[in-house]
């Protein structure tokens, strides 16, 4: 961001910083960056989805704390046979839909069914591929029997493409989303706002403090950093201003938490078709850029590299940040082999300000070594049928925050990335069946080697969790493990 960009950004908090309270007694007003499309994440991967509604008006059979401990939430409790091949979970009792409608081990069965259905639009389909069977053994308690040991499974039912719908309103989850959850649906202006309220008949109300939640879609960094500065908002857990922190830590009407996410940002790359699907091309781009430039330029140095597709806080990390260092005439040197130098390639962003900063810094490293990048922002909208749906691009910039992830690169070729591996496949499979958690780290370790040597995409950094909260604002979680955000435990004063 120049100097004078910056200037006038602390020029509108200051405008803006002795506005009158409007506080209100029960309500949470949250900013967000990230609008979706639609509001079911059995349907949709958007990770704004998940940061509203799920664990908050949707629910699954298992939960996750904040240090990624699987608990119980509509299974209060489970077995698993001594051949880990066996789960029968013992439903809650005293959940029902926000519809009316009761909750019972047939919920269950139907959400799960509907997901591996053979045209199901579940976003992460995958990680019911394991599943053989689905008994209902009474209305509550199910049992599901597994193909193959998953070492993921109960963390992996925790999740947004996971809740438990209701066969009598999951049609229309889409725009009037229904679940069990502690908050229920209020309303969703486009462009502007969406609102929750407690569920007054939820089965452990007495521990909802919240009244009402109020999220409100504020890309713009100034924008948000007014809003805060005004009052208008009490938290802003993903804050896009890195820059304007200082300000913010010096006020003390706010309190700045700096956690960590699953967020890996990546320059990815498409492997399936020219100049990408050549290895040398793919090297060239890892060597082109400095991630430190990036860091400093896109997150003002809030943020650390990464040389591979794993979080560094996570228990298998390897530092392969050295692998690749910044070289302009190496980069130069294997764009020529591979017939790319002098030539023009197009970065597709999303309009997010991680990506959009960091891939101006992208285009000018590119032209040292003799690439032009052709940079377009875009809607989300567009990325998503364009980049995700449709692989029309060859360069984008995207923050991949769901948890144990390293999935993504056995998708195969029709996953945006293009890219397929036998190779890979086999080593995914070992990770996914692996029990031991020592093994399996081993494995994680070897995969992540394996993606950085091939350089399927070039790794910038990892996305913080850069948060700020009005003082009076608890229960938050500093870190991000996955990507909802429990609200029932925060609150608001």
């Amino acid at each position: 961001m120049t100097k004078f960009r910056t200037t006038v950004l602390t020029a509108l908090v200051a405008s803006v910083a002795l506005a009158s309270p409007l506080f209100a007694a029960g309500t949470l007003r949250i900013g967000l960056q990230q609008e979706p499309t639609v509001l079911d994440p059995t349907s949709d991967a958007t990770a704004s989805i998940s940061g509203m509604l799920v664990h908050n008006v949707y629910e699954s059979l298992t939960t996750v704390d904040e240090s990624g401990a699987v608990l119980p939430n509509l299974a209060q409790s489970w077995t698993i046979s001594d051949d880990g091949l066996t789960y029968t979970f013992s439903l809650v009792e005293g959940a029902k839909f926000h519809d009316g409608t009761s909750f019972d081990a047939d919920d269950v069965k139907f959400s799960f069914d509907r997901a591996m259905a053979e045209g199901s639009l579940n976003p992460t389909k995958k990680i019911f591929e394991p599943i053989e069977s689905i008994t209902v053994i009474d209305p509550k308690t199910i049992e599901m029997k597994l193909k193959r040991k998953d070492a993921f499974f109960l963390f992996n039912i925790a999740q947004g493409a996971a809740s438990i719908l209701a066969p009598e309103s999951a049609e229309n989850d889409a725009t009037k989303p229904v679940g069990t959850g502690p908050f229920v649906f209020d309303g969703w202006t486009r462009g502007d706002r969406l609102t929750l309220k407690k569920y007054a008949d939820y089965r452990d109300a007495a521990d909802v403090a919240l009244d009402k939640v109020e999220f409100r879609f504020i890309s713009d960094p100034a924008a948000a950093t007014a809003a805060l500065m005004s009052e208008e908002l009490d938290a802003f857990p993903g804050f896009p201003a890195p820059e304007l922190l200082d300000q913010f830590e010096a006020d003390p009407r706010f309190k700045v938490v700096v956690g960590s996410t699953e967020g890996e940002v990546i320059l990815a790359l498409n492997n399936s078709k020219p100049p990408f699907s050549d290895l040398n091309a793919r090297r060239g781009v890892s060597y082109a850029i400095d991630r430190s430039e990036i860091i400093e330029g896109a997150m003002y140095g809030r943020a650390v590299p990464i040389g591979s597709f794993y979080p560094p806080h996570g228990p298998a990390y390897v530092d392969l940040t050295g692998m690749y260092p910044h070289d302009t005439a190496k980069a130069k040197e294997l764009f020529t082999e591979a017939g790319l130098e002098g030539g023009e390639v197009t970065l597709r962003v999303p309009p997010f300000p991680y990506a959009t900063r960091s891939a101006e810094i992208v285009q000018a490293e590119m032209a040292k070594a003799g690439v032009k990048v052709k940079v377009e922002n875009v809607e989300w909208g567009f990325w998503i049928d364009e980049v995700y749906k449709k692989k029309n691009y060859d360069m984008t910039i995207i923050a991949h925050t769901s948890p144990n992830d390293l999935s993504n690169f056995a998708k195969g070729p029709n996953y945006f990335y293009g890219y397929h591996s036998d190779e890979y496949d086999a080593l995914w499979n070992a990770i996914n069946t692996e029990t031991d958690d020592d093994k399996r780290h081993e494995l994680e370790k070897q995969a992540q080697v394996f993606i950085a040597e091939n350089a399927i995409h070039a790794f910038l950094f990892q996305l913080p969790r850069l948060a700020i909260y009005r003082q009076g604002v608890n229960g938050f979680w500093t870190s991000a493990p996955v990507l909802f955000q429990p609200l029932a435990g925060v609150t608001v004063q």
